[in-house]
């Protein structure tokens, strides 16, 4: 505080000005001290490890050879940061894991690390899966129960019956965010010739999991996206097909700008993964089931910079379970790994 000196015009302080001061200025001094010892660490922020979080993103029925010909950039962007590998789906042919290279048993081959003599799905239709080998969002949930789940489908029995959520054979398994169910609302996409409304859906599909991944960041992710599949058992290889995996490309970049806005603001670990569930027959590319090469023959694409000379090997869709785990830090059971059959090729945090 300051008075004025009207016989000089000069400014002075007062003395009980000074008083008012100096204590001011110790509360001031003690202020800024109580801010800097209770301000966080900036050393131990920047040195916190950062949370693990994984979105797998499965786009039906594109065989290697066409990912490996048709322009994909951001699929291209992805393996920039780690790697692409062919991999194989069917398990091995002439034995008791032969696996139909149909999509919902590559789906539940993906989700139980097991082949299907083991989870019991050969086809699309009619399922009854065996729940008593765990699904990775089981494993998820019962080893780490504050886990956050999402699932963003165009084929909504991929969480009522492959996941089996909510049913009693799988523990209630819940999941905590859900974009499905379209391909069953007619009003909203209604039929097109050669199915071209499940493209719309995909792209609805997509954009719901960018907007949840980047405004929530569920710890285990699962996206799929069908068209692909609808397009080629449509019209087979050709044009069309290879139009249909540059929007899934695109698509596929929506969740992957999504993973790096979210990972800009926050300090976590995203792993993104992209497969496929099988490939097509070589004649025209409209069917698939067999163990031919070009419909067992597979791809992945991953971002994760933890890679073992195993994704480079001999990868198959079985492999992609303990390789989640892996990355998400979930330590396995052993009655839960006694079943797997794929192992991990990402190495644990801290190799």
């Amino acid at each position: 505080m300051a008075i004025v000196d009207s016989a000089r015009g000069t400014r002075r302080t007062s003395h009980a000005a000074f008083r008012v001061l100096r204590v001011s200025g110790c509360c001031l001094l003690g202020l800024v001290l109580l801010m800097v010892l209770s301000a966080p660490d900036p050393m131990a922020a920047a040195t916190a490890a950062p949370v693990p979080k994984a979105v797998l993103v499965l786009v039906d029925g594109v065989p290697a050879d066409v990912i490996e010909r048709v322009a994909t950039p951001h699929l291209d962007a992805i393996a920039d940061r780690g790697g692409y590998t062919p991999a194989q789906v069917g398990g091995a042919v002439g034995t008791a894991t032969e696996t139909p290279t149909v999509s919902a048993p590559g789906y539940m081959s993906l989700l139980t690390g097991t082949w299907a003599n083991k989870h019991r799905v050969r086809g699309n239709y009619d399922l009854e899966p065996d729940y008593s080998y765990w699904s990775l969002f089981r494993l998820a949930k019962a080893v780490t129960p504050a886990l956050q789940t999402g699932v963003f489908s165009t084929w909504t029995d991929n969480r009522t019956v492959l996941l089996g959520a909510g049913l009693a054979e799988t523990g209630g398994l819940a999941i905590d965010h859900v974009a499905d169910g379209f391909e069953q609302d007619s009003s909203r996409f209604p039929p097109l010739a050669d199915d071209r409304h499940i493209q719309q859906i995909d792209r609805h599909v997509a954009a719901e999991a960018a907007r949840v991944l980047s405004a929530h960041g569920p710890d285990l992710s699962w996206v799929y996206l069908q068209y692909t599949d609808d397009v080629g058992h449509a019209l087979g290889d050709g044009p069309e097909f290879d139009a249909a995996v540059g929007v899934m490309d695109e698509l596929v970049g929506q969740i992957w700008d999504a993973v790096q806005q979210r990972q800009h603001r926050n300090a976590e670990d995203w792993l993104v993964l992209v497969t496929t569930d099988h490939g097509r027959d070589v004649a025209t590319g409209r069917d698939h089931g067999g163990q031919s090469p070009r419909e067992r023959r597979i791809w992945m694409v991953t971002n994760s910079a933890r890679l073992t000379d195993d994704f480079h090997g001999q990868a198959t869709i079985v492999d992609i379970y303990p390789s989640i785990a892996a990355h998400l830090g979930i330590i396995i059971p052993q009655t839960v790994a006694a079943g797997l059959e794929g192992r991990s090729f990402i190495a644990p945090a801290g190799n």
